[in-house]
């Protein structure tokens, strides 16, 4: 089959464990790009992630982001394996890399070093603190750029505990970024040849996605609190209501919206009464304002109240758990779940991009898993590598060849 994507053509490799490098890399490769995971001869630490009898013995994290892709098993411990790794990176158009700041470097892997001999190259590198300061070599992990910036300190309900997200916000957002990042610098060289040198970390994603709060501190000075299911300035807005089957959420603190929220509970006094006036009062009053809409609308279903709040043009939304989500038609319509083998002869569900082109169609087949170093001698042989220097690399355990999920 042709590939007609946006990105084919380009050949990406890989140096990455757990979410954010593989996360950018598998975004260039939904997007049609060729993505070489060079691995340990034990793999990515992620083919391991949660795996248990209740999985299926498979892993959940490894199967997001890493369909179809093409695994090279190579020895980084030795010289040769390393030579080999600079051969493939040198064919490349990008390098990703998310190892500890300084790995690369030792191995002669690094940007400067590959870019000397190809300033074509556009090469990016993850790193959990960024590469300057006195964090640079410490490890960095999604939960840790989630309570040092900042994040946690705002997630949770007044006076409790900090909290953090319920899945790794930072990590999948470093993805997007760094693969926002490559995409900015293909367009480049495309137009002027220039290689680059991209670097971002997990700790300034995190600080930037809370841009608004941030800006909020520089205004007011004040240091934000933790509130809960409500946004601090403004009411109702996000704000989690009780129905007869669960929750909804209503976000209605325009004053025009709020009147519209009044009528549609049949209580259109609350408009001019003065403890709901304006936003500022309804936040003053959230608690009170909350028990009169869940008095409201508590009788009725979810996706009822949902129906009743927008023929009065209310924005609200029903809170839904993952089966109700993978049912829900609107989200079978966006098309943004693909079929990917699991690597124990069954197929799952798994969220593709999130956006398409929608004068370019394209079937998207089944994506399949790769085995760890399951393209390894057709990666090295399509590099010039002769079937004798292979199976040398074999024998002295440099690379391995075949193996499962």
């Amino acid at each position: 089959m042709t590939n007609e994507k946006t990105l084919a053509g380009i050949r990406v490799i890989e140096f990455g464990q757990f979410i954010a490098g593989p996360g950018a890399t598998q975004i260039l490769a939904d997007l049609g790009a060729e993505v070489i995971k060079i691995e340990s001869l034990n793999g990515d630490n992620s083919r391991r992630f949660g795996v248990s009898e209740k999985s299926g013995h498979r892993s959940g994290m490894f199967m997001a982001y890493n369909r179809g892709k093409k695994s090279v098993a190579l020895n980084l411990r030795d010289a040769e394996g390393v030579a080999v790794a600079r051969e493939l990176a040198l064919g490349a158009d990008v390098v990703v890399q998310n190892s500890r700041v300084g790995v690369m470097e030792g191995l002669g892997l690094d940007a400067a070093t590959l870019r000397a001999q190809k300033p074509s190259l556009i090469y990016a590198s993850i790193s959990g603190f960024g590469t300057h300061g006195p964090s640079r070599e410490r490890p960095g992990l999604d939960i840790a750029a989630q309570a040092e910036s900042g994040m946690m300190s705002l997630t949770g309900e007044p006076g409790g505990a900090p909290l953090k997200t319920g899945f790794a916000v930072v990590d999948a957002a470093t993805a997007t970024a760094a693969a926002n990042a490559i995409l900015a610098a293909l367009f480049r060289c495309a137009r002027r040849g220039e290689g680059a040198t991209i670097e971002t970390s997990l700790l300034a994603v995190a600080v930037g996605l809370q841009a608004q709060i941030w800006a909020e501190y520089g205004c007011s000075g004040q240091l934000p609190q933790r509130a809960g299911n409500a946004q601090p300035l403004v009411a109702p807005a996000a704000d989690l209501i009780r129905v007869e089957d669960g929750h909804i959420v209503i976000s209605a603190y325009m004053e025009d919206h709020w009147q519209r929220l009044c009528r549609a509970i049949d209580e259109p006094e609350l408009a001019v009464d003065p403890r709901f006036a304006t936003s500022n009062d309804r936040v003053a009053n959230r608690p009170e304002m909350v028990r009169i809409l869940n008095d409201a609308l508590g009788g009725y279903g979810g996706e009822e109240a949902r129906a009743r709040l927008e023929a009065f043009g209310v924005v609200c939304g029903v809170v839904r758990n993952y089966a109700q989500v993978r049912a829900s038609e609107d989200v079978q319509a966006s098309g943004i779940f693909q079929q990917v083998m699991d690597g124990k002869g069954g197929e799952i569900g798994i969220p593709g991009l999130p956006f398409n082109f929608a004068d370019t169609a394209v079937t998207e087949p089944t994506a399949c898993l790769p085995g760890l170093g399951e393209h390894t001698l057709e990666v090295l042989a399509q590099a010039g590598f002769s079937a004798q220097r292979c199976q040398t690399l074999l024998d002295g355990q440099v690379i391995a060849a075949a193996g499962g999920v």
